[in-house]
């Protein structure tokens, strides 16, 4: 059985907030990275070959003066892939986040069975289609729906039922949820960025250019930078979610409750309206 979390039932500031996150990706480590490192290998190997028929370099892939276009679609492709992955990984956080917050422990293989994959994917699918079409057609666009609708997957496994408009409810709620998912989000990318591309300027000061390898470790360094991403990405969001209940409907008193009355405090966590 895995360590079990210790997540605050109250309001939290941003800074906890992302802490408590981290706390829920230590706790469950193993499914969560081994679920985003296996959808962020693969998203590599989707984009390997479209930046090699684009002849994008490794590691930054900047685009060519007299390609602008063919490297705008492979960054809308990039930010539909990293969109459903987080999405897909959101629900295996979730699904550890509701017995975390009411102290119920919870093995690995309980983990699984609790969450939702047929409506995961599909939310997924039209989450990733969605953003990827906002990022082709303009960032603030990709602001808006990854801001809006990215809970949906904590949604479908924490409250049961409800899906992009609980999300988007949820989410613009005094737009908390919204600027913390894309605070979070920065956050990461800049974790990503240094992770991803660091090790050029190391392997530059060692031999002076470009190693020869970099074309196959490039896809690699990214992968692995991403999969810790993803995984900590899925928990702000399942943490969130449960954040936004406590802070905007009472779900803390509504578990005090049902406690003091010996009252199945998992059925609270289902959302009944």
């Amino acid at each position: 059985m895995s360590a079990q979390p210790d997540l605050p039932l109250r309001p939290m500031t941003l800074g906890e907030l992302l802490d408590a996150a981290m706390t829920l990706l230590r706790a469950r480590a193993l499914p969560l990275l081994l679920t985003a490192g296996v959808l962020a290998a693969l998203e590599q190997a989707l984009l390997v070959p479209l930046r090699a028929a684009a002849s994008l370099d490794p590691p930054w892939y900047e685009p060519s003066r007299d390609d602008f276009g063919t490297w705008w679609s492979l960054i809308a492709v990039g930010f539909a892939t990293e969109a459903f992955i987080i999405c897909v990984v959101g629900a295996v956080a979730a699904a550890a986040a509701g017995p975390a917050l009411i102290g119920r422990p919870l093995r690995t293989r309980e983990l699984w069975a609790r969450t939702r994959p047929v409506p995961t994917l599909l939310a997924a699918a039209g989450l990733g289609l969605a953003c990827g079409l906002a990022a082709f057609a303009g960032f603030l666009g990709w602001l808006l729906v990854y801001g809006l609708f990215g809970l949906v997957s904590a949604v479908i496994v924490i409250d049961r039922r409800g899906s992009f408009g609980r999300a988007a409810q949820l989410g613009s709620r005094g737009m908390r949820g919204v600027w913390t998912r894309l605070a979070a989000y920065l956050t990461w990318f800049a974790v990503r960025f240094v992770l991803g591309v660091g090790w050029v300027s190391a392997a530059e000061l060692v031999g002076g250019n470009l190693p020869a390898w970099a074309d196959w470790i490039a896809p690699v360094a990214w992968g692995l930078a991403n999969t810790v991403a993803y995984a900590a990405l899925a928990c702000v969001d399942a943490v969130l979610l449960l954040e936004l209940r406590i802070r905007t409907e009472g779900l803390d008193i509504a578990l005090s409750r049902a406690r003091s009355r010996g009252e199945d405090l998992a059925a609270v966590l289902v959302r009944t309206r």
